[in-house]
C-alpha cells in the first residue's frame, strides 16, 4: 500500500538533509513535522538528537535503539527518547510521518 500526499503536503520545503528521501516538512517554533517517502533501501547511521515521535504509513521500518532492534509496520509507532543512540533500516517504499523536538532537527532547501 502506497500513500499518495495530498498536493498542499507537495507543495511544502523539502529539509536539507544527507540523506535520499523524497521528504517535505512543516517548520515551526515548536517541532518540525516530517512526511516522507522511501523509494530506495537505506540505513541511517548511530545518530543522536532530541526527542522523535513517527507512524508508519507504508511499508517497514527497522530501529535499533540503544542496541534493541525493532521491527515496525503500517500502523505502528515508535518513540526514540532525548538524545539516546540509534540506528534506522529503512525498506524502499516505506512511508511515514515523523515529529521531531527538534524544531529546527533540518533547514528548509530554497
Amino acid at each position: 500500500m502506497t500513500v499518495e500526499f495530498p498536493q498542499f503536503i507537495q507543495q511544502l520545503p523539502r529539509p536539507d538533509s544527507p540523506f535520499a528521501i523524497d521528504a517535505r516538512i512543516v517548520p515551526s517554533d515548536h517541532v518540525l513535522t516530517m512526511f516522507y517517502s522511501m523509494h530506495d533501501d537505506l540505513e541511517i547511521p548511530e545518530h543522536r538528537h532530541g526527542p522523535q515521535w513517527g507512524v508508519v504509513l507504508a511499508g517497514t521500518l527497522e530501529m535499533e535503539i540503544e542496541g534493541v532492534v525493532t521491527r515496525y509496520g503500517v500502523g505502528d509507532t515508535y518513540y526514540v527518547g532525548d538524545d539516546v543512540p540509534h540506528i534506522a533500516r529503512v525498506t524502499a517504499g516505506y512511508q511515514g510521518i515523523d515529529v521531531f523536538a527538534d524544531a529546527h532537527r533540518y533547514d528548509a532547501l530554497t
